[in-house]
C-alpha cells in the first residue's frame, strides 16, 4: 500500500467541469440534518442580502423551463441519480427486484446494473467525462466492528471502488477496514473517506475508528488530506479538476459519514492545505463544504444560531456568505446546496426538519427558484432533491412519482429557445407535495 501526501505535484486546469453532488451520502446529507437534530422547527428569517452576479451565476439570466424523465429503476421501487456528466449519463443506485441497492447507470433510457464489489449492495456517486465512476460497495466480508460504515445496512465491510470498462477495481484504505468513494474529476482522481484503523471510544455511534479525507489518484495510490489543525477526523465530499477538494472536518464525536457527511467545520483542501471556510455565527454546528467548481467557488450547509441549515457559497475574494432560505415558512427551515457547475447555477434542496415535505430549487442570478414551478403541470414527477448540475444546465437527483408515490431518479433537461412559458420565476408553496411515507424512510435510512 502507498500513502504519500496530495497532491504530489500541482495539477493545472484542465476542462470543464460538471456539476456533482454529494450522495445522499453526502447530498441528502445536509438537508436531512434538521432531522437528525433538536433543531427547531421554525425558520429564521435572517440572512445575508443575495450574492451578485460577480459571484459566478449567469448575469441577467433567468431559469429555463424543463422537460423532466423518470430515469426507472432496476425492478424495484427505488432509484437516486447522484451525478450527471456533460452528454447526459446520469449515475447513482437503484433497488433491484430482490430488493437489493446497486450501483447503476442511466442513459438514453437504459438502466445499468454496475454490480458490486461481491457483497450485497453498491452505490455509483460520481463521474467524469471519461465514463470512469467513483463507487462505494460492499464486500463479501462481514465489517468485524459493526460500523455501517457506507450506510448499505448490510453488516459488510465497504471499500471504495473505480469502474471502468465494466470492470470495478477496489482501491487501497489507510489500513482501516472500510473507505468510500464519493466523486471523481476530469482527471480521474477519486475523493472520498478511509479509515486509518485508530480506535476511538468516543466516536458517534455506530462508528468505532477515525477516518481521513482521502483522493485516490489516477494511479490508484491513496493520499490523506490532513483535517484542519486541533481535529482528528475528516471527510472529503467533492473535488473540481484543478486540485481543490471541498468536505468537512472535527472530532470523531462530532463527524461522522454513515451515508450522508456532518461535521462542524466546513474546509477546502487548496492543493492538500486545508483551509476553514468559515461558519455562520455557529461554530460549532453542522458545516459542511458540498460541491466546488472550476472558478473555486464552494457551495454547502452552514448551521444558523437559532438550529436551522442555511445554503451558504464561499469565494477567495468574499468568504462565506448566507444565500438565505427559500421562504420564512418552517418548511423551510433546512435549506441546502448539494451542487454548483461552471456557470455558477446552484441546485438543492428545501425541506422541513422532519422531512415531511422537501422541494427541489435552483439558485442563479441571486434568486432561489422551485424547480416545480418550471416543469410542466402534468409531469409525473414532483422533484425534491436534486443533487446534480451538469455544464449544460441539465439536472438529475431525487423525485416522488405522483401517481405511485415510488421515490425515483429523474434528468430535468433545459428547453431550448423557451425561458418563461407562464413560470413566475419565484418560490411558490402552494403546490407543495407532502412526501409518502415510504419515501421519507427512503430518505431517512
Amino acid at each position: 500500500m502507498s500513502i504519500t501526501p496530495y497532491p504530489p505535484t500541482r495539477p493545472t486546469r484542465s476542462g470543464g467541469r460538471r456539476g456533482t453532488t454529494f450522495a445522499v451520502a453526502a447530498a441528502v446529507a445536509v438537508t436531512a440534518i434538521g432531522a437528525c437534530s433538536d433543531a427547531p422547527t421554525a425558520a429564521s428569517t435572517a440572512s445575508a442580502a443575495s450574492p451578485s452576479a460577480s459571484a459566478g451565476a449567469p448575469g441577467g439570466a433567468t431559469p429555463s423551463n424543463y422537460t423532466v424523465v423518470d430515469l426507472g429503476t432496476l425492478g424495484g421501487p427505488f432509484s437516486i441519480a447522484f451525478d450527471v456528466n456533460n452528454v447526459g449519463q446520469a449515475v447513482g443506485s437503484a433497488l433491484t427486484s430482490d430488493g437489493l441497492q446497486h450501483a447503476a447507470r442511466f442513459y438514453r433510457g437504459t438502466t445499468m446494473d454496475l454490480g458490486t464489489l461481491g457483497g450485497l449492495n453498491s452505490q455509483a456517486s460520481g463521474r467524469n467525462e471519461s465514463a470512469d465512476l467513483a463507487i462505494l460497495s460492499d464486500t463479501r466480508d462481514n465489517d468485524p466492528l459493526a460500523e455501517d460504515f457506507c450506510a448499505l445496512h448490510s453488516g459488510q465491510i465497504c471499500r471504495a471502488a473505480r469502474w471502468h470498462d465494466g470492470l470495478l477495481t477496489e482501491l487501497p484504505t489507510l489500513g482501516g477496514a472500510n473507505s468510500v468513494a464519493l466523486e471523481i474529476n476530469n482527471r480521474s482522481e477519486i475523493v472520498g473517506a478511509a479509515e486509518d484503523g485508530t480506535p476511538d471510544a468516543t466516536c458517534m455511534a455506530p462508528q468505532k475508528s477515525h477516518f481521513q479525507a482521502v483522493v485516490w489518484g489516477a494511479d490508484g495510490k491513496i493520499h490523506k488530506l490532513p483535517p484542519l489543525p486541533g481535529d482528528e477526523v475528516a471527510l472529503a465530499l467533492k473535488n473540481n479538476d484543478i486540485g481543490q477538494v471541498v468536505g468537512t472536518s472535527g472530532m470523531c464525536s462530532n463527524t461522522n459519514f454513515g451515508g450522508f457527511g456532518l461535521g462542524p467545520h466546513a474546509v477546502l483542501w487548496d492543493h492538500g492545505s486545508p483551509i476553514n471556510l468559515g461558519n455562520l455565527g455557529a461554530p460549532e454546528n453542522v458545516n459542511v463544504a458540498a460541491d466546488v467548481n472550476n472558478s473555486g467557488t464552494v457551495v454547502g450547509g452552514a448551521g444558523f444560531p437559532d438550529g436551522s441549515t442555511h445554503p451558504f457559497m464561499w469565494t477567495k475574494a468574499t468568504g462565506m456568505r448566507d444565500l438565505g432560505l427559500m421562504s420564512a415558512d418552517p418548511a423551510d427551515a433546512a435549506n441546502t446546496p448539494f451542487s454548483i457547475n461552471d456557470r455558477g447555477q446552484m441546485v438543492g434542496g428545501s425541506c422541513d426538519i422532519t422531512l415531511a415535505t422537501c422541494r427541489a430549487y435552483i439558485w442563479q442570478n441571486g434568486t432561489m427558484t422551485d424547480l416545480n414551478d418550471l416543469v410542466p403541470a402534468d409531469a409525473p414527477l414532483y422533484l425534491i432533491s436534486p443533487l446534480g448540475i451538469n455544464g449544460d444546465g441539465e439536472i438529475t437527483g431525487l423525485a416522488i412519482v405522483k401517481s405511485t408515490g415510488e421515490a425515483h431518479a429523474f434528468l430535468a433537461v433545459p428547453v431550448s429557445g423557451k425561458s418563461d412559458n407562464g413560470a413566475t420565476h419565484v418560490p411558490n408553496a402552494s403546490h407543495r407535495m407532502p412526501l409518502p411515507p415510504a419515501a421519507r424512510r427512503l430518505l431517512r435510512h
